[in-house]
């Protein structure tokens, strides 16, 4: 489904991702880990067009989209979670949830897709009213997940979903993610908890200083001596 090939993404001439490759099939969970900085927000950023590579191609589901503007690439079923939610906080919840779903053709594919989010995180029916700046960290992340699912996305891209959270919420988080995967949904997550991340990929990418290191299956790089060396503390 998605195939980026040998990206170089540059911030005011300083290379912030070296020739990155990675690949993503229809229905696999995908995770790209690394250190802070390694550049995993970049490539995701990349592939949905908020920056510009200065060479390499990106490819989904065999169209070129280097260089596309985010909203087409968005119609074509891509969308980006960013790091930090960015609701908008003084909507309420359904009105940041009806953001998401500029895509849809009829009244009733919204409400549809509206029952489905709210079917997937009860608690945002329950405050469906209430203003997003007012709810908690985890209710704004399931906020911000749900706003993306309002497209009924072709690849969902998760950067960094469970910064900030409480341990328990950290748990519900990947629950949800994996269900997401159950029901089909083609996800590419980056994620700060290496190992939640990694037992529940099919496969992953390690990133160092701009560049892919290591990949494999998810089991298969948990038991890598780079992984456990690096993230795990063994």
């Amino acid at each position: 489904m998605l195939k980026v090939d040998k990206i170089k993404v540059n911030y005011e001439g300083i290379p912030a991702l070296h020739e990155v490759t990675l690949e993503v099939h229809q229905g696999e969970l995908v995770a790209m880990v690394g250190a802070n900085g390694a550049g995993k927000s970049t490539a995701l950023k990349a592939i949905v067009g908020a920056v510009s590579p200065v060479s390499g191609n990106i490819l989904f589901n065999g169209k070129d989209i280097t260089r596309q503007e985010t909203a087409k690439i968005v119609r074509l079923g891509v969308v980006y979670v960013p790091e930090s939610r960015r609701i908008f906080g003084p909507l309420t919840v359904e009105e940041n949830l009806l953001l998401g779903a500029f895509t849809a053709d009829s009244e009733e594919e919204v409400r549809g897709h509206l029952d489905y989010v709210y079917g997937l995180f009860p608690r945002l029916k329950e405050r469906f009213r209430q203003r997003g700046e007012t709810l908690s960290g985890g209710e704004q992340q399931m906020l911000a997940i749900g706003r993306g699912l309002m497209i009924r996305p072709k690849l969902l891209m998760l950067d960094e979903p469970s910064l900030g959270l409480m341990p328990k919420l950290v748990t519900e988080l990947f629950k949800t993610i994996s269900l997401l995967k159950e029901e089909g949904y083609t996800i590419l997550l980056v994620e700060q908890n290496v190992r939640e991340a990694l037992e529940i990929a099919d496969r992953g990418y390690i990133l160092q200083t701009g560049r892919t290191i290591h990949t494999g299956g998810g089991k298969e790089l948990l038991e890598s001596d780079t992984v456990r060396k690096a993230f795990l503390g063994l």
